[in-house]
Order: structure tokens, then sequence, then C-alpha cells
């Protein structure tokens, strides 16, 4: 006989309508507790198929200010919702649990209530979510929506901001030292490694003999970097990150940053939105055709000095304009000396969906085609700007991050 706590597990999995079947299996039958009767109901509201649940997905096709029938998901059950799933449920489950209600039972126009946009999980999900709604949200809603996207722009800069300031200074500031001392600019790892000889046993410490200056000249636009972000809906993940890390590089004086987002039109964000990733979002519009070509032909004004241009197309490559076009411009660009990346994804998510036959075409030329999480770009980005072999370093990178 399996065990009840077992069978409840399998009850809550999955759902009503497999209870009486479950029953056969213990003495006296299966019974949840309060506390798993709160979670049964909150995961059945989404994933049972019930008359009531039918009647939810059609509320939640009426238009704004049309009134939502007690059947279904009021703004009163879909905050108590809300909170439940919080309660009982750990934060990536509460994310797939958010994402599953817009998806499936058509939520999303709820999220126009500031009152039950509070009570939303933040994350990367639903920050798409409202990117893709943007210009429907109401003025009522904005702040709301503004403060949740903030939420989580603010935790991805958190967690990537100090790795991409270290691989630009690595990369940049450390080919060449200056005799004028400046406690802001000592090259510290240098400074250690040539005093290690100086170690003090008394003291257990190291005694520097000589430290070492980084060239406060070298840090005005060393370098140029071009951010071309394809923002069709299935990039939605990736443009999110993409954005925090071109408005991090756009605040670095060390790099001269040009941010720019495509469709069937190309929107250069730069001067407008590059030092707040929030903003920048705002001003992006999730869908649309795609021309990959058209953004390509936009960016190469930019290139003034090639050996000092790193240009990072971020796109799935699914092209609607011109392919033998792109695919010539973007070898026209590399043969000039320009450093190129095509991203296929940037996000902490599997193997992305791509096109396999362009990816071919343009890596042919010898340009690296691969995805990558946003922590691993930081790597990569310090050795493009120190001028190594961008395949090398794409293939070294992957053997020695497989396991990460």
């Amino acid at each position: 006989m399996i065990e009840n706590e077992q069978l409840k597990r399998w009850r809550l999995i999955l759902g009503e309508s497999v209870h009486e079947s479950l029953e056969s299996f213990v003495t006296g039958g299966v019974s949840l507790d309060s506390d798993e009767k709160i979670m049964d109901e909150a995961l059945a509201a989404i994933y049972d198929k019930t008359e009531a649940n039918q009647d939810v997905s059609s509320t939640m096709d009426k238009k704004l200010g049309r009134s939502l029938v007690s059947t279904g998901f009021s703004s009163f059950k879909l905050v108590k919702w809300l909170t439940d799933i919080r309660a009982f449920f750990p934060e990536n489950i509460v994310s797939v649990i958010q994402s599953d209600a817009i998806e499936r039972k058509g939520l999303s126009q709820l999220l126009f209530e500031p009152e039950i946009l509070k009570n939303v999980q933040p994350n990367i999900e639903m920050v798409a979510t409202l990117m893709s709604l943007k210009g429907k949200i109401p003025e009522k809603t904005k702040e709301t929506a503004r403060q949740l996207v903030r939420t989580v722009v603010d935790e991805i800069n958190k967690r990537l901001e100090n790795d991409i300031r270290q691989a630009v200074v690595g990369a940049l500031n450390r080919r060449k030292h200056s005799p004028i001392p400046n406690a802001a600019s000592i090259d510290w790892k240098y400074t250690i490694n040539k005093n290690l000889k100086n170690y003090s046993r008394k003291y257990n410490k190291i005694i520097p003999e000589k430290f070492y200056f980084f060239d406060r000249a070298r840090r005005t636009n060393n370098w140029h970097i071009i951010l071309d972000m394809d923002q069709s809906g299935s990039m939605s993940d990736s443009i999110i990150y993409g954005s925090v890390v071109g408005s991090i590089f756009a605040s670095m004086a060390s790099l001269d940053t040009k941010i720019v987002v495509f469709d069937s039109e190309v929107i250069d964000l730069s001067e407008q939105y590059g030092n707040d990733p929030v903003d920048m979002l705002f001003g992006i519009q999730l869908g649309g055709a795609t021309d990959i070509n058209k953004s390509v032909v936009y960016c190469r004004q930019f290139i003034t000095e090639p050996s000092k241009t790193l240009f990072i197309l971020l796109s799935d490559l699914y092209e609607g304009g011109n392919q033998v076009s792109l695919v010539r411009r973007m070898e026209e660009m590399y043969e000039s000396g320009v450093k190129v990346i095509c991203l296929l994804a940037l996000s902490d998510k599997g193997v992305p969906d791509y096109d396999k036959s362009l990816a071919y075409r343009i890596s042919k030329i010898g340009i690296p085609c691969f995805a990558c999480t946003p922590r691993l770009l930081s790597e990569f980005l310090e050795g493009a700007l120190k001028g190594e072999d961008l395949n090398e370093l794409a293939v070294a990178l992957k053997v020695s991050n497989k396991d990460r």
C-alpha cells in the first residue's frame, strides 16, 4: 500500500478529478489538511479543467471597465490567490504558476489593477508580460508597473554590474601603468603580485615596496560598443537582460555606447534612455516583424574606428528582411576589423530557438554565434576587449563553464 503522504502529494499534483481513484489505495481515504486544501484550490484555479475555470477564461476576455462575473476571478479573489501561492510555494514555483495563469487563463487583463499588481511576484516573465501590454496599461497602474519592473531590474543589475565593470577595467586599464599616484587608480592585482616577496610573517601582511597605478588618461572612450537588440516577442527575456547590460555599458566613461532596438523598424535608445534600463524597457515594444539587415545598416554609421569597436547583435536570427544582404554586411563589418558577436539569447534559460541555417552562415564568416547567461557575458566581454580570438574564446568558455 502507498503511504498516505505520497497519495496526498499525487492528489495535489493531479487534481480533484483523480480523488476517488486515489482513495482506493488507502484505508480511510485521502484527506487534505487546511493548508493543503488552500494549496489545492490555488492550483485548481489554473490547472483544473472545470466549468468555473471556463467561466474565468471567458471573463478575462472582457474589456477593461466591465465587471467580472462572480464565478470568475474577481479582483478580491485574485489578490487572495496571489497571496496563497506566495505563502505555500517557493519563489521559482510562484513564477511558473503566475506565468501559467497568464497563458492559460488570460489573467493579464487583471494586471491593470494596482492593488493586484502589488501582490504579484516580481520576476523577469512578469516584466516581459508588462512590456507586451504597456501600450494598454492605464494611468492608475503605470507607477505600480514601473515599481515592479524596477525591482527586477535592480536585482539583475546587482548580479551583473560588478562583473561587467571589472571585465572592462581588466581589459582596458591593465595594459599601461601611470607614474602619477592616485588611490582610486591602484592596480591591486598587479601591485600584490609584484610585492609578494615582501610578505611579513611577523605582521602576516604584504608590505608593499611599490604601488602601481592605472593610467587614468586611458579611461575615456577607449572602445565603442554597439548593442543591437531584436525586440520581437520571442526575445523578451534577452532584451530585458540586454537593456540592463546596455545601461551598465552606457554608464562607463571608458566606453562609448550605442543602444539600438529593432523589429521591422529601427529605434535608437542611446540618448533618451541609455542611463536608465527601466525607461529603456518602457521605450521598447515587443512583437512585430523582424528586419535585422535594416538595423545593421543603421548601426554601421557609428563605426568610426573598426579596430576599437565591438558590435553585439542580440537576435534569434529569424530574419524577415534580406538574408543575403545581412550576411554580406556582417562579413564586411568583420573584415574591416570590428569585433562582431552574435548572441542568440542572453538569459538564464536553456538552449534557445533560433534560425540554425542563418547562424551557420554567419559563423562560417568567423563571427561566433552562441547563447549565454548574463554572467558569462562579462567573461566574454573581457576577452573581446583584450583582443582575444572570439571563436577560440567562445569554445574555451563553453568548456570551462559547461557545469555552471
